[in-house]
């Protein structure tokens, strides 16, 4: 479907097995159309990413296939703008510390690895907190989720 890399390397693949597996691939998607799509009527799907040159001119269940321009590259220009994150879910005491003081030291832990995994620290914000209190244990303890997350740092571009 597409003229890519050295062709002689799968020359040796019989049409029925290609046919086979571009049928399956077809269904793979028009299935997954399906399952997202609001309505059983039919709308528009945009194909992007390395795999668009795997589908076809015709879906079942859409109007129009769209492929824009660099369709192929588009999870590479989606992980290039994308943020750095750090995330931390650890099981901490309120025996010693209070409430606050655990949630502002997991948030700075989960500061300190969205720093370490390439984000700019002045970009850094906050952008889910989560605690649970772990009432089947002994003692005072507590289930805490943080995730930070920044802009890539231009020294680790």
């Amino acid at each position: 479907m597409a003229e890519l890399g050295d062709r002689g390397r799968a020359a040796e693949v019989d049409s029925e097995t290609v046919s086979a597996a571009l049928a399956e691939i077809t269904r793979l998607i028009e299935r997954a159309v399906d399952k997202i799509k609001t309505s059983a009527d039919l709308c528009p799907v945009v194909l992007v990413g390395g795999g668009t040159i795997l589908v076809g001119d015709d879906l079942a269940g859409a109007s129009e296939l769209v492929k824009p321009e660099h369709a192929q590259v588009a999870n590479a220009i989606g992980a290039a703008i994308a943020q750095v994150g750090g995330e931390i879910d650890r099981v901490f005491s309120l025996e010693t510390a209070s409430r606050a003081d655990v949630l502002e030291a997991a948030q700075l832990e989960a500061t300190a690895k969205a720093i370490e995994a390439g984000a700019e620290p002045e970009s850094i914000a906050i952008v889910d907190v989560e605690d649970i209190p772990l009432t089947y244990l002994p003692g005072n303890e507590i289930r805490v989720r943080v995730k930070a997350v920044g802009d890539l740092a231009r020294s680790a571009a």
